[in-house]
């Protein structure tokens, strides 16, 4: 059995994956993300569940950047059955959302300029400090890979790189905290109205999951109907949906004949439902914003079923 020389440009690894602006912050993400799991693992500490969710994020954008960087590396994506580039643009979105979440929250609610009580205080503190500039130097590099890699106008790329790919990645996280703050004692079992409200978030994100999905797995060229026209059909019901839920939230559980317009003073805090109600009239908001920015959008791109 005998060998040759493969020409210049393709050996089995690829340095460009490392070497372009793109790999370069990939690097940067698994040096910063390493360096603020580290930190907090080993003095910064954290406790409960935004200390949790603070870990998770880090622990799980570390290990599929490493999972990114090692395939690019060696050209294995090529042997995965699934759109590559939509994939590496639909996790880069997710990773910034999670790393922006956790660079917010850690700080918040564990960092203090003063030194903690007991042995060893002024150390835990410097640590606190230490990780959480990492953690948004983090976010930053995840933001710089997906300003490098969004779709330009007329450039031909991933769905998921485009502006409306990106905000279906934004639309099902927004969604996410929705569900969030409904399970948290919101009371929407209260009206019929409410629980339709419910029926929406659900609907709309197990959609957008559904989009994202097909488009990440490459089958988006199986559906019988061209892809983007059924995105446009799809974006345009969810404006509807979310502008019914936009109206009827609010009214019935801010308005005084259903709810409270004001918070009970003896509403404990953090175990409170108009909190968790205002959170969801806030963030339906939020979705009806991004679905009618995503629609106008929509109207833009031609679906290039590649990548």
């Amino acid at each position: 059995m005998g060998s040759t020389v493969e020409p210049p440009g393709t050996g089995y690894l690829h340095l460009g994956a490392v070497a372009s602006p793109v790999g370069t912050a990939r690097l940067l993400q698994l040096a910063f993300g390493c360096t603020t799991f580290s930190l907090v693992a080993h003095r910064g500490g954290f406790a409960g569940v935004q200390g949790t969710f603070c870990v998770a994020a880090w622990a799980f954008c570390f290990a599929l950047s490493g999972l990114v960087v090692a395939c690019e590396f060696t050209r294995l994506h090529g042997c995965l059955r699934l759109s590559w580039g939509n994939f590496t643009a639909a996790f880069a979105m997710l990773a910034t959302l999670l790393t922006a979440t956790a660079a917010v929250l850690y700080p918040l609610y564990f960092t203090r300029l003063q030194c903690a009580p007991g042995p060893g205080g002024c150390t835990t503190r410097d640590f606190r400090l230490a990780a959480s500039v990492f953690a948004g130097l983090l976010f930053l590099a995840y933001a710089t890979e997906v300003a490098l890699t969004r779709a330009r106008p007329g450039q031909v790329a991933s769905y998921m790189a485009t502006v409306s790919g990106l905000l279906k990645i934004v639309q099902a996280f927004v969604a996410c905290i929705i569900f969030g703050a409904l399970v948290y004692d919101s009371r929407y079992t209260s009206y019929a109205a409410t629980q339709w409200c419910v029926a929406v978030y659900s609907l709309c994100f197990l959609v957008t999951v559904a989009v994202v999905a097909l488009s990440v797995m490459g089958h988006t060229g199986g559906l019988g109907c061209p892809f983007d026209r059924l995105v446009v059909v799809y974006t345009f019901a969810a404006v509807l949906l979310y502008l019914s839920a936009a109206v009827i939230w609010p009214v019935f559980c801010f308005d005084p004949k259903y709810g409270q317009p004001w918070r009970p003073s003896d509403c404990p805090r953090g175990r409170c439902p108009w909190d968790s109600q205002l959170v969801v009239a806030i963030f339906t908001y939020v979705n009806l914003l991004l679905y009618t920015v995503d629609l106008a959008y929509s109207q833009r791109i031609r679906f290039v079923p590649a990548f």
